[in-house]
Order: structure tokens, then sequence, then C-alpha cells
């Protein structure tokens, strides 16, 4: 079983250890493009940056709802899917 990322430790120390684009969309694939689109390589370098324990999702989906970037401006998401197909190939996924 694959831990989720909100499980992995989010010490500062923590760098991936490989890459790979995706190739489909999935809801992981959805998050990723979020958090891409906010500044953010994924949910662990936004928890380690903004220093926050939880990140704010829809219920319904479980889509990430709203991020803030780096500069303090805020990125606000639908309830539904925003990542297109044309966009899934630059989705960039992180191994830890």
């Amino acid at each position: 079983k694959k831990p989720k990322v909100s499980e992995v430790m989010t010490k500062a120390d923590i760098k991936p250890k490989s890459m790979h684009r995706a190739k489909i969309w999935s809801d992981d694939v959805e998050n990723l493009y979020r958090f891409q689109q906010a500044g953010y390589r994924d949910e662990v370098e936004y928890k380690q940056v903004k220093q926050v324990d939880e990140v704010e999702c829809w219920p319904e989906t479980g889509f990430v709802k709203k991020l803030q970037r780096r500069d303090n401006t805020f990125y606000y998401y639908n309830r539904q899917r925003e990542c297109e197909d044309k966009d899934v190939r630059k989705v960039k996924i992180y191994v830890y």
C-alpha cells in the first residue's frame, strides 16, 4: 500500500528521489496540477513552505480548494476537474 502524500513527514530536509511525468489523468494528478500551478512541487513542499498541517479540500471531490502562493496571493479552485487532457503530460510526479 502506497502512503498518501499527507502521511509523508514534512521535515524541511525531505527531497524527492526521482520525478516522472503523468501519462493519464487521476485525482492525484489533478491535485498535483493545482499545487504546481501555484508554484509548488507537491503537497509536501507546500506544507514545508507555508508551515501548515492541512490543505483545504473540497469535501465532495477531495480536490484542493485553495492554495496560497509564495507571494501570499491565493489561488481558488473549482470542485470539478481543472487539469485538461492536454495539460496532463505537464504534471510532474515526485517520488520520495
